[in-house]
């Protein structure tokens, strides 16, 4: 990749090091090294989430065309990554909702479990687990329709729960994830290969952790209904109260024969990403890959930290790039009677607070994206901020408080012309952000 100047054209060295970032996580380059020999048996390749075609692609062009290979993955609409010119389809790619579950990820999901059935102890099952899996893998628990787990994840993503707490209780409320398919894998091998989205790189959580042993209770899931008054049917909530749904622990025999692998991580992205910025001759420095929070507020501590710098008292010296990672939140509050909804994701909403907290301070510009390239359910993966970010949207006659009051990140940045768009980048490792201070 070529390297923009930071010092001319400041925006779109930001849009290089997000380049950076999502290059270091892409499935054909961190995938195939993880890769075990064949086994005697057959090779079943199974897995979800917003990166799983990439991440099969990579297995198809990497296994040995003379041994067994067959599977089916399932991705988001419009995530399929193109397969390498001439390589032979191998492993079957299916299409479904995210991140609010559907049908067909209901009825993939079913035809995916069912794959398992007749595996023996001389088989592989290369399990490939990236984010989004938990509403692409969908199976209600007794109980439960697919309309009640559609209310249930539009609730939880409303409610402002970490990704920790929604996932608690969604594979408690599955029978599919929180270690339940791999016990329907037994008593084959099973190899799980994880990009991991979430902080701290926990891989029960990433995706509801269908093939690893779960920490978490149904206790504790129903703590997390509980204080986020989500709405559950009254025999799933007793099912909790009972224990009925509880998941495989750690030292379960059934994960004997299985391992758990991280091939890419936020952390491996944000030091791609720094590396890149040090050889422009810029000091780089990662806050963290775990910050977690109210979007908004965490895009005003960085505002805060960034105009210290700028100042000269802050805790680094300028010019330099400050660059963290990991999943903030939205808690979407009800808005005034007849004010118009707002559309705009986590990354969006932490720009907003970056660029009021800013205040229009001269020589610092910011970039936020979803690494999945998606944020939220909009068409874009982010936003920038700019020095004359405020100055530009006055004389647009946009008023920054409403746009907040509606979490209408999307309309504003839109508006401004400065929305970062990228499509779907077939990875994820979750939130990137990257301020320039000069």
């Amino acid at each position: 990749m070529q390297m923009p100047d930071h010092a001319t054209a400041p925006l779109q060295f930001l849009h290089h090091l997000l380049r950076v970032a999502i290059a270091r996580a892409q499935p054909s380059h961190c995938l195939p090294g993880f890769l075990p020999p064949p086994p005697k048996g057959r090779t079943l390749v199974l897995g979800a989430g917003k990166a799983a075609a990439a991440m099969a692609h990579a297995v198809e062009a990497s296994w040995p065309a003379a041994a067994p290979l067959s599977g089916l993955v399932i991705t988001r609409y419009g995530h399929s990554a193109p397969r390498p010119a001439g390589q032979v389809p191998r492993v079957e790619i299916a299409h479904a909702a995210h991140p609010v579950p559907d049908i067909a990820g209901m009825h993939a999901s079913e035809r995916l479990l069912a794959l398992t059935q007749g595996l023996t102890a001389d088989d592989l099952v290369l399990c490939l687990i990236s984010g989004g899996g938990s509403a692409l893998l969908t199976l209600p628990a007794a109980g439960l329709s697919l309309e009640d787990a559609q209310r249930i994840n539009r609730q939880l993503l409303a409610s402002g729960a970490s990704i920790h707490e929604m996932n608690a209780l969604r594979k408690h409320i599955s029978r599919i994830t929180g270690g339940r398919l791999a016990a329907a894998c037994g008593p084959a091998h099973v190899l799980t290969l994880a990009i991991s989205d979430v902080p701290g790189d926990k891989l029960s959580v990433i995706a509801s952790g269908p093939t690893v042993a779960d920490e978490s209770t149904c206790a504790e899931a129903l703590a997390v209904a509980t204080h986020y008054s989500i709405d559950l049917p009254a025999s799933v909530r007793e099912a909790l109260e009972n224990g009925v749904l509880e998941t495989p622990k750690p030292g379960a025999q059934l994960f004997a024969r299985h391992e758990a692998k991280l091939i890419a991580t936020p952390r491996q992205s944000l030091q791609a990403a720094a590396e890149a910025a040090r050889a422009a001759g810029l000091a780089a420095h990662i806050l963290s890959d775990e910050i977690e929070g109210e979007s908004l507020e965490v895009g005003k501590v960085h505002a805060a930290l960034a105009r210290a710098v700028a100042r000269g008292d802050g805790p680094f010296a300028k010019p330099c790039v400050l660059l963290s990672g990991g999943e903030t939140t939205v808690t979407v509050q009800a808005t005034r009677p007849g004010a118009k909804p707002g559309r705009g994701g986590r990354a969006g909403e932490f720009c907003l607070g970056l660029a009021q907290a800013l205040q229009g301070q001269e020589m610092v510009w910011g970039l936020a994206a979803d690494t999945d390239g998606i944020d939220g359910v909009q068409d874009n993966a982010g936003a920038l901020v700019k020095p004359d970010t405020l100055t530009r949207a006055k004389t647009l006659g946009l008023d920054l408080a409403d746009h907040v009051s509606r979490h209408d990140a999307y309309g504003f940045f839109e508006a401004l012309g400065d929305l970062v768009i990228t499509g779907p980048t077939h990875t994820n490792v979750n939130d990137f952000r990257a301020l320039l201070v000069h």
